[in-house]
């Protein structure tokens, strides 16, 4: 088994603790088949919510999937002790937002949708139902009358 974080990396706007929210939150990744090499076309999500049982009793994983092209049996777990948020004081820099322990698979790109939340960096509002699709978002503070945003959302995969 091996482990992936996911590093993301955004220019923050008066914002800080961008973060994934609920058990429910679907990262929407692409994956490679360690055996055979193969990449689906379509994006697959995972979510802490989904709990599936291994062959052979060894425990469970967020998505056990067979490969299309070698039939060969992978996982996917999300390790829920590694999600962190993403603050102001990292704005610009890669910081591992989650961490995957695959057994078969290699995450090779991320689409960040909804589901993200922040705060105001001074006032502390909250900003709920943030989409990332786009790789940028935007809003208003009106605590501090100031926009607010979340730029240029980028990722890259490490393994750990």
């Amino acid at each position: 088994m091996v482990k992936f974080g996911l590093q993301f990396k955004a220019t923050l706007e008066n914002v800080t603790n961008v973060r994934p929210v609920g058990e429910d939150f679907r990262w929407f990744l692409k994956l490679k088949c360690g055996n055979c090499g193969e990449i689906p076309d379509k994006w697959q999500y995972i979510t802490l919510m989904e709990n599936t049982p291994l062959k052979g009793g060894r425990g469970s994983a967020s998505m056990v999937q067979k490969c299309k092209l070698c039939s060969r049996e992978n996982s996917i777990d999300i390790l829920r002790d590694t999600i962190t948020p993403y603050n102001m004081e990292d704005s610009e820099t890669f910081k591992t937002m989650v961490q995957f322990e695959c057994r078969g698979l290699e995450p090779v790109d991320f689409q960040p949708q909804a589901g993200f939340a922040a705060e105001g960096a001074e006032s502390g509002t909250k900003f709920a139902e943030i989409n990332l699709q786009e790789k940028d978002w935007t809003d208003y503070d009106e605590k501090v009358a100031e926009s607010v945003g979340v730029y240029e959302a980028t990722h890259q995969f490490t393994k750990c």
